[in-house]
């Protein structure tokens, strides 16, 4: 999907950041910020910002936060919400993840959240995260992960074709969707990118199907319900789908707090 028709797709919904459950809250919100450690004095740099939720988090606690995002039409939204909550200190701003618009160490911690698997090029955002990064600063990610191995073997090559499995099913729900990647292939990207794994969790999410699908027809839904509860059995077992008055399922996030090396 080319940048503009992700500029359309996330303008047309930009509202429905504002109030979902998964941006503005989740679990992983909070521990990111406590895992983190951001000081008063600190500069940050949210990128891919959307309604500014992860943001707005961090602003109590540092000097000044940027939020970037692709959309424009997020922005005013993640403004108000700053003006409710007394952010003064919280800015937004257009920007591409590919080329931030910032010299180089200019934040002291970089974060983006539940959004890595819409980006064309993860190598290149983390580049660039490094290159905004002083010597020891932090990036703070959170995206969701699909399960994935760097070993060799049918059980291996099970949870990769599951990985893949699980991205077909995202991308089917949303055309924006690119990959998500496995947390090993987390591992790797920082680590190519200078970038030391201080900590790392995972954290598991439990979607309402029937909320997880409104945006599309019912036929739509039925290809996706089907695609969920028909899933071959090591993607089945990821996905964890339960069927009781209402479907659920069963996805998870990959949390990395790393420092850019010397």
């Amino acid at each position: 999907m080319s940048k503009q028709r992700v500029r359309e797709q996330f303008g047309a919904n930009a509202a429905a950041y504002v109030a979902s459950p998964t941006h503005a809250q989740g679990a992983s919100l909070a521990r990111l910020v406590e895992l983190a450690q951001p000081r008063p004095a600190w500069r940050v740099l949210d990128v891919a910002t959307a309604a500014g939720h992860t943001a707005l988090a961090f602003a109590p606690h540092v000097a000044a936060v940027i939020g970037l995002d692709l959309t424009a039409q997020m922005l005013p939204l993640a403004a108000g919400l700053a003006v409710e909550r007394g952010a003064a200190n919280a800015g937004f701003a257009v920007g591409d993840v590919d080329d931030l618009p910032f010299g180089a160490g200019a934040f002291d911690l970089v974060t983006c959240r539940i959004a890595p698997h819409h980006f064309a090029d993860i190598d290149r955002f983390l580049a660039e995260a490094a290159r905004v990064l002083p010597p020891g600063g932090l990036l703070a990610v959170v995206d969701n992960i699909v399960p994935g191995s760097r070993l060799r073997g049918k059980r291996a090559d099970r949870q990769r074709e599951a990985g893949e499995y699980v991205n077909a099913f995202e991308k089917l729900r949303d055309p924006s969707h690119v990959r998500c990647l496995s947390e090993e292939e987390w591992l790797d990207a920082l680590a190519a990118a200078g970038l030391v794994v201080e900590a790392r969790e995972t954290l598991d999410k439990r979607l309402t199907f029937e909320t997880w699908a409104a945006r599309h027809t019912p036929l739509m839904q039925t290809r996706l319900r089907a695609m969920l509860l028909q899933a071959p059995e090591a993607a089945r077992a990821f996905l964890d789908p339960r069927v009781a008055g209402v479907t659920t399922f069963r996805l998870r996030e990959g949390l990395f707090i790393a420092r850019r090396g010397a």
